[in-house]
């Protein structure tokens, strides 16, 4: 957070006229007529500086007041009006590279009353004094208002300084400015640091502080208590049992996977081919398993004799594989009835001939 500015008054050397145009502040390095500020550095204002008090001003509601002496100060003290001498919002910076002697910051609307301007044209204010504030390098950084005045050394400035200062929220010296960084240095934050930001700062800083009694409270109360053998077991006798459920649970699973496919089996809802493939499911989602054989139509071939218990394709050795299937086939509606299809016997004798359907004797079905 950077140090707020100083307030400044200063009757400077600039002459008055009646003109919309006034110049507020000179270009460069400047003093009071009284030689103020008596410590270096002097007031400074240049182009940047210039254009970031216009943005300023031109930001403000109100027009910036010119009084006479100061008044607007001097009110609340001495009880007596404070009138307006003119008024102005526009502010224009004139280069020196262009203007010469003449640069600076120019206020071109200004609206003079018509007493003040009768005053100006008879001579009777010479010299404008500007209300401004500037920082710890003489940099001019804001403008408050200006006064007409005869003065070029104010009596009583420190005082009529001070008053500024308070009526404008603004630092008359850099006493605060030390503390304010003294104080976000025990913050722990830079001296750049936003006010938004060192007020949230020390919001929860209070907000942490609060809690601190309740806390000390929960941890004593921790601390004074002895764990209950019954609720707790050690990590390793925990994981110990951990493993000891897994491995009964792999045990019991593997189990049922075995009794569920030897079942299938037997049953003519799977065939032999198909075994591998069942216990591979199973092995990973049972219950997937359990539906496909639940809803699977048995081979009723894979379960009992056929043909008086003639083996398939028996008809004729001597014939190709499928000529016998079709002639069986073709001869027997019990077959026809139990597979459906030619292809479907086929399939089911070529499996038979290559030792991977086990006919089962009426003896072994009871």
């Amino acid at each position: 957070m950077p140090p707020p500015p100083v307030i400044a008054l200063a009757a400077c050397a600039l002459e008055l006229s009646a003109a919309p145009e006034l110049r507020i502040l000179p270009a460069g390095t400047f003093r009071a007529r009284d030689g103020r500020p008596k410590e270096a550095p002097a007031w400074r204002l240049d182009r940047a500086l210039a254009e970031a008090l216009m943005r300023q001003v031109a930001a403000r509601g109100d027009r910036l007041v010119i009084d006479y002496e100061h008044q607007t100060l001097n009110a609340e003290k001495n009880g007596q009006p404070a009138p307006a001498a003119g008024w102005f919002k526009t502010l224009e910076w004139r280069d020196p590279a262009t203007h010469g002697e003449a640069a600076g910051l120019y206020a071109t609307d200004v609206e003079w009353t018509g007493r003040a301007r009768a005053m100006i044209e008879a001579g009777e204010y010479r010299y404008l004094s500007p209300v401004f504030g500037y920082d710890a390098t003489g940099a001019v950084v804001d403008l408050m208002m200006a006064a007409i005045t005869n003065a070029p050394a104010l009596d009583g400035l420190d005082e009529l300084t001070a008053r500024a200062a308070a009526r404008f929220s603004i630092d008359g010296g850099n006493e605060m400015s030390e503390l304010l960084k003294k104080l976000l240095g025990a913050l722990g934050l830079p001296e750049t640091t936003a006010e938004d930001q060192a007020i949230a700062q020390v919001a929860a800083l209070k907000s942490a502080a609060a809690q601190v009694p309740e806390l000390q409270t929960q941890v004593a109360a921790l601390k004074a208590q002895a764990p209950d053998p019954a609720k707790y077991v050690p990590v390793d006798t925990m994981k110990t049992l951990q493993g000891e459920v897994a491995a009964l649970t792999a045990k019991l699973h593997q189990r049922d996977l075995d009794e569920l496919v030897e079942a299938a089996l037997g049953a003519g809802k799977l065939l032999p081919a198909q075994e591998s493939w069942a216990r591979e499911l199973g092995a990973t989602n049972l219950a997937a398993l359990k539906t496909y054989i639940a809803t699977a139509q048995p081979i009723a071939a894979l379960k009992g004799t056929q043909s008086g218990g003639r083996g398939p394709a028996s008809s004729d050795p001597s014939q190709p594989l499928e000529a016998r299937c079709k002639a069986e086939f073709d001869a027997s509606p019990a077959i026809r009835e139990e597979f459906g299809a030619l292809a479907t016997y086929t399939a089911y004798c070529r499996a038979h001939e290559a030792g991977q359907v086990k006919m089962l004797t009426k003896g072994d079905q009871e």
